[in-house]
């Protein structure tokens, strides 16, 4: 056992030696937050993540600095109704994507400071599974009111408790 241990602390001090963090695999496209009306309370955060690495590779966590709360959420269908639901990750496979798109994968931005209009930038900072952290930087945008009458819906069945949530 010591000289697994005294191999270990010997690797990891040779110049050169690094392990890689799950973010230096992960790479982001095309992040953008939705624009919403002065009234409502919630948005979401759109991006697609690419994987360069041999091993899958899991969002587990979000935060941001436009929300009181954040969280990884998908759309399931539940009874012939589409519904938003709080998942523990999103996992991006190795050498694959995943892209994070209304009525899809994406980040909520629950109880927002303020009401985002088009332009205005988001600071999102994923973790990873790893307990690597990203920094995404993005802008909301203005984009179609489909999915606005999804996220209402969403609201009205969803207590706004972070612990309920």
């Amino acid at each position: 056992m010591k000289i697994r241990i005294l191999a270990l602390a010997a690797a990891l001090c040779v110049p050169g030696l690094t392990l890689a963090a799950d973010s230096d695999s992960v790479r982001v496209e095309a992040p953008y937050a939705r624009a919403v009306p002065p009234t409502a309370r919630n948005s979401g955060a759109f991006m697609v993540l690419h994987n360069a690495s041999d091993h899958p590779v899991r969002v587990v966590d979000a935060r941001s600095d436009v929300s009181r709360v954040t969280e990884l959420h998908t759309h399931v269908h539940d009874k012939g109704v589409m519904r938003m639901r709080r998942v523990d990750f999103i996992e991006v496979p190795a050498h694959g994507k995943v892209e994070l798109k209304p009525g899809g994968y994406h980040v909520m931005l629950i109880g927002l400071n303020h009401p985002l209009k088009p332009g205005d930038p988001v600071h999102l900072e994923l973790t990873l599974g790893d307990g690597s952290k990203m920094a995404v930087n993005l802008k909301a945008r203005q984009t179609g009111m489909g999915m606005m009458h999804s996220m209402k819906q969403h609201m009205q069945q969803q207590p706004m408790s972070p612990m309920q949530h």
